[in-house]
């Protein structure tokens, strides 16, 4: 009877020394530098087109590795590194756009998490910038979607500017690719537009802004399906 005992209770030990449950999910980073929609003016030159930047971000719980990306927004050219590290650098473009965010991987977990989006522009010797090209936000493109009670569809994006000067954003709508029926202009603070659609119809979209300088950026193209 002892014996039963004994072994049952080193069996219950066993059993819960083995159950800790799923490792724990890396949480996302906060980001630091380049700091949201700025001109980041603190490169290292490399020659008369680029520069050596340093991003910098938060260490976020229950992280290995980081995954820095950034994202040429003329040409939607990505370029990676991973560190174990809170910072690393890149040499990119001056006078251009880019897209920054940082993806935290754990070893012991499948997950992953991903931080915030930031924009900036890395400085040239432009002394006016064009605006960042609008981030398509809905419908996501690839997306099929549910028209309302009048069948429309509301497109929404946002937009930004170093120079804070956005003048208006115009929105292209059709069926071919690349959509070039203009549907409506709106001013800097409104980036949603509702558009009429035919059920089981595939549409494309883009934003095109502007600046009071005549700047302009294309967001590029989008597309969904209506049911």
């Amino acid at each position: 009877m002892i014996r039963n005992i004994i072994r049952l209770s080193i069996l219950a030990l066993l059993v819960s020394c083995g159950d800790d449950g799923p490792p724990p999910a890396p949480q996302g980073a906060l980001l630091v530098f380049p700091e949201e929609n700025s001109e980041c003016t603190t490169g290292t030159d490399i020659n008369q087109t680029s520069t050596q930047v340093t991003f910098r971000w938060m260490a976020s719980d229950n992280t290995d590795t980081y995954t820095l990306s950034v994202v040429n927004l003329d040409s939607n050219v990505p370029q990676n590194i991973s560190t174990a590290s809170t910072s690393a650098s890149l040499t990119i473009t001056k006078g251009t756009p880019f897209a920054w965010s940082v993806t935290s991987r754990n070893s012991e977990s499948d997950q992953v998490a991903s931080s915030e989006t930031w924009l900036f522009y890395n400085a040239g010797s432009q002394t006016t910038y064009a605006p960042f090209p609008a981030q398509l936000e809905n419908p996501q493109s690839g997306a099929t979607v549910q028209p309302d009670i009048a069948n429309e569809v509301l497109l929404e994006w946002s937009g930004a500017d170093v120079d804070n000067d956005i003048a208006y954003f115009e929105v292209f709508f059709s069926e071919t690719n690349p959509p070039t029926t203009s549907v409506g202009l709106t001013n800097a603070s409104t980036m949603e537009l509702p558009v009429g659609v035919v059920s089981g119809t595939v549409y494309y979209w883009r934003v095109v802004t502007t600046d009071l300088e005549g700047n302009t950026s294309d967001s590029g193209v989008f597309d969904f399906k209506a049911l």
